[in-house]
Formats: C-alpha cells, sequence, structure tokens
C-alpha cells in the first residue's frame, strides 16, 4: 500500500469513520450519565475518565516534542483544546460547574467544529492522527458526559466565566503569534484547508466575527439550559 492512501481527506473515509466513532462514543456517555445521575457511580466513572485521559494525552503530547515530530507550528501545547483536556480533567475530578460548563461550551462549539473541518494532513497510521482525534474526543466526551449526562450545565455565572477564560487565552496566543510567527487557533491568519473562518471575511475581521458569534452560539445554549428552570446543585438530578 502506498503512502498516499494513507493521507487524510475531508470527509473522505478515515474521517467519517473518525466521525463515526465519536457520536456513538457521545451516544454511549449520555446514556452511562444519565444512569449514573445523583449516585456515587458518576463520582467512581467521572474519576476514572479524568485519569485517562492524561494517560493518552501527555504522552501523545510529549512525542510532539521528540527530534522526528517537533514542529513549531504545531507541537507547543497553545490550541484551545490543549487547554479544553486540562480543564476537563478538573471538571470531571470535582464536578465544579463553572469547569464543567466551560469544558461543555468549548467542545460543543470550537472542537466540534475543529472535527468536522480538520486542519490535518497525517494519515490513520500516523501518531498525530490519533493524537488530533484522541484528544479532540475526549474533550467533547467529557462536555457530553457531564453536561447531558449528569446535567452539570452552564448558568449566567458560567457563561461569564467561559468568555472571559477564552478571552484571556486569545489575547494571549495571539501576541504569542506575533512575536514567535506561528498561528496556533488559527487567530493570525486563516488555516491552509477549508473551514467556517472562510465565511467570515479577512483577518483581523474573521476573528470578531467569529467572538461574536461563537458569543452568541454560548448565550443560547446557556439561556436554553436556564429556561428549564432552577439549576440543581452540581452532581444532582432534578
Amino acid at each position: 500500500m502506498t503512502a498516499e492512501k494513507y493521507d487524510f481527506a475531508t470527509f473522505g473515509t478515515s474521517h467519517l469513520l473518525m466521525l463515526g466513532a465519536f457520536l456513538v462514543g457521545c451516544v454511549v456517555l449520555v446514556l452511562v450519565g444519565r444512569r449514573h445521575r445523583g449516585t456515587e457511580a458518576a463520582v467512581r466513572f467521572s474519576r476514572v475518565f479524568a485519569v485517562v485521559i492524561p494517560l493518552f494525552t501527555v504522552p501523545m503530547q510529549v512525542l510532539q516534542w521528540t527530534p522526528a515530530e517537533w514542529d513549531l507550528d504545531t507541537s507547543l501545547p497553545l490550541q484551545i483544546c490543549d487547554f479544553a483536556w486540562v480543564l476537563a480533567v478538573y471538571a470531571l475530578w470535582t464536578h465544579k460547574r463553572w469547569a464543567a460548563a466551560t469544558n461543555w461550551l468549548w467542545g460543543i462549539t470550537l472542537t466540534s467544529q475543529a472535527m468536522l473541518t480538520p486542519d490535518l494532513a497525517s494519515g490513520w497510521a500516523e501518531p498525530r492522527f490519533w493524537m488530533f482525534w484522541g484528544m479532540h474526543w475526549v474533550v467533547v466526551w467529557s462536555g457530553v458526559y457531564l453536561a447531558w449526562g449528569l446535567r452539570i450545565v452552564p448558568g449566567w455565572r458560567e457563561y461569564r466565566v467561559t468568555v472571559a477564560l477564552t478571552v484571556v487565552w486569545m489575547v494571549t496566543v495571539m501576541v504569542f503569534n506575533a512575536v514567535v510567527g506561528t498561528n496556533y487557533g488559527y487567530l493570525n491568519r486563516k488555516p491552509g484547508g477549508a473551514s467556517i473562518l472562510d465565511w467570515f471575511g479577512p483577518w483581523p475581521g474573521y476573528v470578531l466575527v467569529e467572538i461574536f458569534a461563537v458569543a452568541s452560539l454560548w448565550a443560547l445554549f446557556t439561556w436554553l439550559w436556564v429556561r428549564r428552570g432552577p439549576l440543581p446543585a452540581a452532581g444532582e438530578s432534578r
């Protein structure tokens, strides 16, 4: 088999298989979370999940720092999903509402969009392929389990925390990109392949449009949860 057959193509076979596996995982975790809601099983399962995540992500990150894999443009842990998986571990271990809500809002929008239009050249036989999909899966899966499963969901306070954390990340990474010449988060220029950012005009306008669009979408999601009535304490069922 030639190397070309391992190349990744958007909405090609490997992409569709990864999206299919992701959706199956979401369904399973929602069902598991609903069974666990309000029980000690939720704490046990969440903490096992929290431990499993770094067992995958840390070795994969270290691999990116080896001479064979090192690339200044991609190897540093500065993407939003690099912070999101750390937050997911904390949210799963503690069931803190602000952490669970931020993880869910990041995952259901930013991480999911990255999976739909991945800027990925590696095929399934390469470590970067599995790092990309594994890291994105665990971010969204943890958010789905906590929000749709256990119903640890955002209120308006958690919405404000999410927006504030995201702005801090964006400003910090944009400055780093400008100084070093990288493009983490696609904050300083658009990705090479097609993405939703193509709809938002040239830089820097697309960054402002992205901020407004994402903040508005998060507000809608938060409102949909809040309108259901008073939120239970984190980890409790209604």
